[in-house]
């Protein structure tokens, strides 16, 4: 079965007569329970949910392994630093991308470093976290990275890790489990925030990890039930239902995306384009080995701040935001929130599912706008 059946029926349960094929959210937190451990399913709500159940099985069919879902995309990412590593012991070392995403640079040199962890960064490019995994418990991967687009070859860092008895985590929001396969690709865990491309209706907040072992998926579940990031039911349910349609989503928005690529490439007004779909684009080589679409996200520059805040301004379609992977186009002068090493005028665009040649001629006519 190809991934774009596999998505839609993923997860349901069989067919039953005047039932519908997924069956709708679970509100409970308490549930009738009597006798021992073991003898019911569920028990109580932080612990488990029949919609979480559902949800979950259909990520471990696309992932390749158990997955637990998460309330956010950074409930997941606390949750793989949490299991895996050990503040103040011997495993307490985790090299990450130092141009990754902000948010989880910012949580392991924030809250783990205070605690005693060890963060080594270096950047995705050409495989450079590499020379840092002597000693370290966790590398952390993210291909293509946000906002900057950078890729890294998941199988070879996978492979030098596990040499070394080192761990490995995927970061792969950008890309979606359809767009990529870090578990196949021999990484130990596969996380993402659910609340981009994977659910891509911009309308909640959700995360999930899939692991490769057994094992680690009982110590991610066991950590969420202690931790309490439990996912609401009415997320997860939507969430299920969103995922079917993400094979067609990202077929539309990968189109757009190149299209918006190649016009951006020809405008002066434009310095530089990042996309791994451009055969010219420093990433392609590697993203063409493990990337199944090149993702809906297209990165530029332009002149500086005044440029770029302008071209948001005389946008029609994409609309001005700091999310991705949505059925609506966004775009976002990322420099606003510090923390990546960017230029003033630099955008991430994120392409939706409008028609394409919409989407292309609102780019040029707001490009125009600026030139004036």
């Amino acid at each position: 079965m190809r991934d774009g059946t596999r998505v839609i029926r993923a997860g349901l349960p069989a067919t039953s007569q005047g039932e519908p094929f997924l069956p709708g959210p679970t509100f409970a937190g308490t549930y009738a329970f009597s006798g021992d451990l073991g003898t019911s399913a569920y028990t109580y709500g932080r612990y488990h949910n029949p919609t979480w159940t559902n949800f979950e099985r259909a990520l471990g069919e696309l992932e390749g392994g158990p997955a637990i879902a998460f309330s956010s995309g950074m409930a997941a990412v606390t949750a793989v630093l949490a299991v895996t590593l050990k503040p103040g012991g011997k495993d307490n070392v985790v090299v990450m991308p130092s141009d990754g995403y902000y948010g989880a640079r910012a949580l392991a040199e924030g809250y783990f470093a205070s605690r005693g962890v060890e963060v080594r960064k270096a950047r995705t490019v050409g495989n450079a976290q590499a020379a840092l995994l002597e000693g370290a418990t966790l590398l952390w991967l993210e291909s293509p990275t946000n906002p900057g687009l950078d890729a890294c070859d998941l199988a070879e860092l996978s492979q030098l890790a596990h040499r070394r008895g080192v761990l490995v985590a995927v970061d792969n929001t950008t890309a979606t489990v359809l767009g990529q396969k870090p578990l196949d690709l021999g990484a130990d865990f596969s996380l993402s925030s659910d609340s981009k491309g994977l659910t891509g209706h911009d309308d909640l907040m959700l995360g999930h990890v899939a692991a490769r072992e057994q094992a680690w998926a009982d110590k991610l579940q066991a950590f969420r039930t202690q931790q309490g990031a439990v996912p609401g039911p009415m997320e997860v349910w939507l969430a299920h239902r969103s995922l079917a349609t993400l094979e067609v989503r990202l077929e539309r928005q990968c189109r757009t995306a190149l299209e918006v690529a190649r016009q951006l490439v020809a405008r002066a007004e434009v310095r530089s384009v990042r996309y791994p779909g451009l055969p010219q684009d420093p990433s392609h080589a590697v993203a063409s080995k493990q990337m199944l679409h090149y993702g809906p996200i297209v990165s530029f520059v332009l002149e500086g701040k005044e440029q770029a805040d302008g071209f948001l301004k005389a946008c029609n379609i994409a609309v001005s935001a700091t999310s991705f992977g949505g059925v609506h186009s966004t775009a976002e002068r990322r420099a606003r929130w510090g923390g990546d090493a960017i230029p003033p005028g630099f955008i991430r665009f994120s392409a939706g599912c409008e028609d394409t040649l919409d989407v292309v001629q609102d780019v040029s006519q707001a490009l125009d706008a600026i030139s004036r």
